[in-house]
């Protein structure tokens, strides 16, 4: 199905973004189809991580357009942010969970800030988000009670509570053993089946291929490859089959 059959949830165009001396987007092009997973590729500090975070305004680009619901989110103050951000998620690499708060405490939170549910409806919503991820028995465990991997999917729960149009991955599977990625992995499959939107940005190539629909390449600031992943399979090009080959 070609790019226009589908609907773009977001569109990047032409994204600039420098530190200091250092040009790290220069002119990124990208658009996210809605019910897809696009695995984000890039070697280290070619700004995969910056991307995704510009478009929750955790980064401010210095020119260009991210646009999502018609909207334009560089240049919003964090008034509009906050609304965005209710309606895209973002995975942190460590699950980024409050540490003086219960697994339970850590899910509510959300709801309670943004949302009119009852407490016995936050409740019913973070039993229903625990059962998904597979830790039915952990509401009143504090962060630091969890293993690494039960922190990355606890901070995956806490991103889609609210039901995000987009949630973005940032290395989701770092630091984790190969038992707690296909844990982490199979708990993201269960949700593609819901039909969730999402960019998976990571260096792990074996996962990028198991769950994601398309792969784009940023590369020297730019989207060098954007294709499927059958034909980033069969490409030719060395720089392509770096990544392929890890």
């Amino acid at each position: 199905m070609s790019i226009h059959q589908k609907e773009v949830l977001l569109e990047i165009k032409n994204l600039h973004k420098t530190f200091g001396y250092k040009k790290v987007h220069e002119g990124v092009y990208l658009q996210l189809l809605k019910g897809e997973i696009l695995g984000l590729f890039g070697g280290s500090g070619t700004g995969k991580s910056v991307l995704i975070r510009s478009i929750i305004g955790l980064e401010n680009p210095d020119s260009g357009e991210i646009i999502f619901e018609n909207q334009n989110i560089v240049g919003m103050d964090e008034q509009q942010l906050c609304k965005i951000r209710t309606q895209i998620g973002y995975v942190f690499q460590n699950g980024a969970l409050f540490d003086s708060l219960t697994v339970e405490e850590n899910l509510a939170y959300p709801l309670s800030e943004h949302t009119d549910l009852t407490p016995s409806e936050i409740k019913q919503k973070v039993d229903q988000m625990l059962n998904l991820i597979d830790m039915p028995q952990s509401h009143h465990l504090l962060p630091n009670e969890l293993s690494g991997g039960m922190q990355k999917r606890a901070g995956l729960a806490r991103a889609i509570i609210l039901e995000p149009k987009i949630i973005l991955f940032d290395e989701p599977t770092a630091g984790l053993d190969p038992i707690n990625t296909k844990r982490l992995l199979d708990n993201i499959k269960k949700l593609k089946t819901t039909g969730i939107t999402g960019i998976f940005v990571t260096h792990d190539i074996p996962s990028a291929f198991e769950i994601s629909d398309r792969i784009a390449i940023l590369y020297d600031g730019k989207i060098y490859f954007n294709d499927s992943i059958e034909n980033i399979k069969k490409s030719k090009d060395p720089l392509i089959q770096s990544f392929v080959k890890g």
